[in-house]
């Protein structure tokens, strides 16, 4: 049987081998590093496009909006006949989607 200096000496070697690190002698390729980068740059340019899009879309929304404003003060009718066409394209469009969304498919 082993006496207990013995095992506590072989328990602390065998830990310090385990814990501490040693040199790998291993070679690290360029190819490594540059596969490493380009993957880095690939997120870091996914992240940016994100953000970007995120931050352009309430003021994308607020340019639609505006042009919108604009252009229907723009064309205001002159003639009372003219609402009411308008007003009557409108109506035959919103029937004609309602239409369209509920027929069945053809085959």
């Amino acid at each position: 049987m082993m006496r207990p200096s013995k095992a506590v000496a072989t328990s602390v070697i065998l830990a310090a081998s385990v814990l501490l690190p040693s040199a790998a002698q291993a070679y690290v390729g360029p190819g490594a590093g540059l596969s490493l980068l380009s993957a880095l740059w690939g997120i870091i340019a996914a992240i940016g496009i994100a953000l970007f899009f995120v931050l352009m879309w309430p003021i994308r929304r607020m340019m639609r909006r505006r042009k919108e404003r604009l252009s229907s003060s723009s064309s205001e009718p002159t003639s009372p006949t003219q609402s009411q066409a308008q007003q009557v394209q409108h109506e035959e469009s919103q029937a004609r989607r309602s239409s369209d969304s509920h027929s069945p498919p053809s085959s």
